[in-house]
Order: structure tokens, then sequence, then C-alpha cells
């Protein structure tokens, strides 16, 4: 049994990170948080025998085999470091850091301790996006030319606060949500983004210099062209993932969400198909790799170099809307 400590008393650890653990056969024994009150209530109210406010404390119990990070963006980087030198496997919140060479140094560390480095890309982990990705690897739509991501989503009043008011923890909406494209682009396409352009918005919801939406193009090594759309700003619009290829295409409908659903289509020269899926909840799934790869079992789902992809990406979206420019993707691993 893999025993967790959680580094953040966070909503996703509440929402889904928590039971998912315990789901795929995990234990969380101790929680961190900086406020003594908050993180013993929060102990109190997700069955947690421990909290304490000394990340040290933490990352040193003898009881914790892995840490799950779900502070602030500009934390992740120092907090891993200390996981990792404690020989804590760690699976942390995207973006894994606020630079490349912090993320860079995160992987390294791993790599050098020996311990399992994950990145909680969920994602990749939906039905939808393996029947997606098993398609397009079977030749079904031939060769890829070019993908669509829908991801304009409205940020619920709970999840708002430092997405939109704090550039320095790394918030707006590029950070926040293009990365997931990012990945999920990757996983689906066996693919890497080599460039980006952007325009991004400021609707009314952010603050300051920070982004609540962002449309732009990535173009990858293969030359397929990928579009997205991500925003916190739209309160009705629907996700969806597209792939066309040179015999067919693969259409997801409300596929970019943390919950089990949706559905993908295949069109071809035959007609139109919906795709048999197997819905599972996708933390699970996401922990249940990562407890194997503590074990000696394979990979995690996303790991810590996929993180290191997504982040770069995401600077060079950020940087391409700030500039007007195109910017070359280079994640220097």
């Amino acid at each position: 049994m893999t025993r967790w400590g959680l580094i953040g008393a966070s909503t996703i650890a509440k929402e889904w990170v928590i039971g998912a653990i315990r789901a795929a056969g995990g234990e969380v024994v101790s929680v961190m948080s900086t406020g003594a009150g908050r993180g013993q209530a929060y102990a109190a109210e997700n069955g947690i025998a421990k909290a304490v406010t000394d990340l040290d404390a933490l990352v040193n119990d003898p009881a914790i085999d892995a840490v799950y990070i779900s502070t602030t963006n500009e934390l992740h980087r120092d907090q891993t470091l200390a996981a990792v030198r404690a020989g804590k496997h760690v699976l942390c919140e995207k973006p894994l850091a606020l630079s490349l060479d912090d993320a860079r140094a995160m992987v390294a560390a791993a790599r050098e301790a020996g311990v399992v480095l994950a990145t909680n890309h969920h994602l990749r982990n939906a039905a939808t996006h393996r029947a997606i990705r098993d398609a397009v690897r079977a030749g079904r739509i031939g060769r890829p030319l070019a993908a669509r991501v829908f991801h304009a989503v409205y940020l619920p009043p709970h999840l708002q606060g430092w997405r939109l008011d704090r550039p320095e923890a790394g918030g707006g909406v590029i950070l926040d949500i293009t990365v997931h494209d990012t990945d999920t682009l990757r996983f689906v396409l066996d693919d890497d983004p080599v460039e980006a352009v952007a325009f991004s918005q400021a609707g009314g919801m952010a603050k300051g210099e920070l982004a609540d939406a962002v449309m732009g193009v990535m173009r990858f090594k293969s030359g397929l062209v990928a579009q997205f759309h991500d925003g916190f700003t739209t309160g009705y619009a629907e996700t969806g993932l597209e792939v066309h290829g040179t015999v067919g295409s693969l259409v997801g409908r409300n596929v970019m969400t943390q919950r089990a659903t949706g559905t993908v289509t295949l069109r071809d020269a035959t007609g139109e198909h919906d795709l048999p899926l197997d819905h599972r909840n996708l933390y699970e799934t996401a922990l249940a790799a990562f407890h194997a790869a503590v074990a000696g079992k394979g990979a995690p789902a996303a790991t810590g170099e996929d993180g290191v992809w997504s982040l770069a990406a995401g600077l060079a979206v950020v940087e391409a809307a700030r500039t007007g420019r195109a910017v070359k993707i280079e994640p220097g691993l």
C-alpha cells in the first residue's frame, strides 16, 4: 500500500484525488497546510489522521511514501525538491513550475534520487482520449493533418482567486488550461509541438496582465497544425477535441473535462460511427498507474518529462500572445 501526504489542503484533492488514492488502494495519512486551523478542519472533513503546518515535517515523515502537491504554481519546485530529497515519490499538479529550468531540475532530481515524479495531467486518462489515440494509431483516419481543441469553460467562484489575480503564482488561463490541451494533443497524436502563435484576451474576469481567454495554433513535428480555444469566461460552450486526417475525422464532444463522460465519433467514407467507450474515473486511472510505477511496474500516466513538455508549450503561448510572434517550443530535455 502506498501511503500519501498531501501538500496543500486543496479543492482538487478534496473533490478528486483523495478518493482516487483510496480507490486505487492507497492511504492518505497526513495533510500540510500553512494555516493550522484550515489543515485540522480539512483533515477532519476528509478522514485524514494528521495535519501539519511545516513542509519538512510532512516530507520527512517515515509513515509517508508519496506526496501529492496541489499548492499554487510558484511553490511546486521547492516542495517537489524537498520531497525528492526525502526519498518520496511525487505527483505534482500542472504546471510543474514557472520556468523550464526549474521543471527540468525537478525531473533531474527525481531521476537521480530514483523516485517517481508524475504530472497530474488527468485528461490523458479519459476513455474518450484513449479511444482517439487508439484510432489514430490504427490508421483509421489516415495521416493526421489537423486538430482542434475547444476548452473554454466558466471558472466557478470557488476556484477563482489566485488564478485570476496573481501572475507571480502562475495565474491566468494559459498555464491553467492550455498546458492540458498540449498534453492531450501529445498523447493522442504521438507527436510533439514545435511552434505556437496566439492571441490572448482580457474578458473582464482576470485582473491586471493576466489573460482569461486565449486562441491560438500550434504546429507539430509531423506538420500537423492544431487550433485551441481556452477560457475561464464562457459558461455555455461545450468542450471538444477533433482530429482530422486524410481518410477520416475523429470528433470528441464534452471530453475536456474531469468527469468520465463524452462521446467520440469516427467519420469516414462509410458514414458516422460512435466509438465504444469504457468510461472510468480519470483520477483513479492515474493513481492506479502511479501506484504501479512506485512498485516498479511501468510508468505513471503522465511523467515529469510530459510536464516539462506541456510547460514549454504553455510558456511559448504566453510569449506568443505577448509579442505577436511565432514562438518555438523547446523543452530542452
